[in-house]
C-alpha cells in the first residue's frame, strides 16, 4: 500500500490546527484569556450569531403563520399588510395635508371598482357598456364636490339615464335576440353599478366637502377599517360558528363580536379626540358603521358568490380587488354624512 501524497507525516496532522500565521494568531487569541480584544471579538461573534439564530427563528416563525392563514383565508398577510400601510398613506396624506387630492384618490378609485366590476357582470354574460358607465361615474363623484347636494341628484338621474339609454341603443344596435328579460337585466345591472359605487362614492365626497368634512371621512373611514380588522382577528383566532354560510362561509360570529368591540372603541376615540363629540355620539357612529360596514361586506359577497367569483379582481394583491377593498366603505358613507348632519349642531352648542 502506497502512502498519501506527501509523506506519512501528513495523514497524522490534525484537521484542525490553523494552516496561516493569521489563523494561528486568532486562534492564540481565541483561548488567550488575558488578551481583551480577543474575548471582546469573541464576546461580538456570539452576540451575532445568537441574533442571527432569533432573526431565522422569528422569520421562520412568521412564515409558518402566514402560511396557515393564507391557506384558512386564502390571502398573503404580507402582502396585504404592505399594500394596505401604502393605501393608508396615500389616504393621510390627502386628507390631512391636501383636502381636494381625496377627490382625485376617490376618483381613481371609483374608476377602478366599476372597471373591475364591469368586467365582472361582462364575464357572467351581461351586457356593460364601459365607456357611459366610466364617463358617468366620473361626473357624479366630481360633481358632488362642487354642487349643492339637492343638485347632486339632478346629476346623478341625468347619469343613469344616460346609462340606460346607451344600453338601449346599443341593444336595438346589435339586434343579436337577446331575449326581453336578458335586455331588463342588462338595464337594471348598468344602473346598480352607478349607485353602488359611484352614487354612495359621491355621499362621501360630499362629506368631504363640508366644513371640517376631511375629518369625518377620516374619522368613519378608521372605523370601517376597525371593523374590518376586528373581524379577521377575532375570526381567526376564535371563529368557530359561520354567520353566514350561504353567503359568506369564513365569517363567524365570534369575527363579529371583534369587529362590534373594535367599532366601538375605535368610534369613540375619534369621535371624542377628532370630530370633538361626545363620548355616546362616538359609540352610536361605531354601532352605525358596524351595521353598514357588516351589511356591505355581506352584500358584495353575495354578489361575488352569484357571479361565481371570489375576488372582483387580483390588482391588490392579498385583497383582492379595489371593490372588494369598499365593500364596507361605501355603504356607510350613508351613515357617516346622516351623522354629520346629526351630530354636528348638537357638539357646536
Amino acid at each position: 500500500m502506497t502512502d498519501a501524497p506527501g509523506g506519512a507525516d501528513s495523514g497524522s496532522e490534525p484537521r484542525d490546527v490553523p494552516r496561516t500565521r493569521r489563523e494561528m494568531g486568532e486562534s492564540r487569541r481565541a483561548v488567550d484569556p488575558n488578551d481583551p480584544a480577543a474575548m471582546l471579538q469573541s464576546h461580538l461573534r456570539a452576540a451575532r450569531s445568537e441574533l442571527e439564530s432569533q432573526v431565522a427563528q422569528a422569520k421562520a416563525e412568521f412564515e409558518e403563520a402566514n402560511e396557515r392563514i393564507k391557506e384558512r383565508t386564502g390571502r398573503d398577510l404580507i402582502l396585504a399588510i404592505l399594500i394596505g400601510l401604502a393605501i393608508g398613506a396615500v389616504l393621510l396624506g390627502s386628507l390631512l395635508f391636501v383636502k381636494w387630492a381625496f377627490l382625485v384618490f376617490a376618483l381613481a378609485a371609483v374608476l377602478l371598482a366599476i372597471f373591475e366590476f364591469s368586467r365582472a357582470l361582462s364575464a357572467s354574460g351581461r351586457r356593460v357598456d364601459l365607456v357611459p358607465q366610466l364617463a358617468s361615474g366620473a361626473v357624479i363623484v366630481v360633481a358632488a364636490y362642487f354642487v349643492d347636494a339637492w343638485l347632486q341628484w339632478i346629476v346623478l338621474f341625468v347619469c343613469l339615464a344616460v346609462v340606460i339609454v346607451w344600453r338601449l341603443v346599443a341593444q336595438m344596435a346589435s339586434n343579436d335576440g337577446r331575449t326581453y328579460a336578458l335586455v331588463l337585466g342588462d338595464v337594471l345591472v348598468g344602473a346598480f353599478i352607478q349607485l353602488y359605487v359611484s352614487f354612495l362614492a359621491s355621499l362621501c365626497i360630499l362629506l368631504l366637502a363640508q366644513e371640517g368634512g376631511e375629518w369625518w371621512v377620516l374619522a368613519f373611514i378608521i372605523v370601517a377599517v376597525a371593523v374590518d380588522t376586528g373581524a379577521y382577528v377575532a375570526g381567526i383566532s376564535f371563529g368557530r360558528h359561520p354567520m353566514a354560510p350561504r353567503i359568506s362561509p369564513k365569517k363567524t360570529w365570534e369575527g363579529f363580536a371583534g369587529a362590534a368591540v373594535a367599532a366601538m372603541v375605535a368610534g369613540v376615540l375619534v369621535g371624542m379626540f377628532m370630530l370633538g363629540l361626545d363620548w355616546w355620539m362616538g359609540l352610536v357612529l361605531g354601532i352605525l358603521i358596524l351595521g353598514t360596514a357588516t351589511a356591505g361586506d355581506l352584500g358584495e359577497s353575495m354578489i361575488k358568490r352569484d357571479l361565481g367569483i371570489k375576488d372582483m379582481s387580483s390588482w391588490l394583491p392579498g385583497h383582492g380587488g379595489v371593490l372588494d377593498r369598499l365593500d364596507s366603505i361605501l355603504p356607510s358613507t350613508v351613515a357617516a354624512l346622516a351623522l354629520y348632519y346629526l351630530f354636528t349642531p348638537l357638539a357646536a352648542m
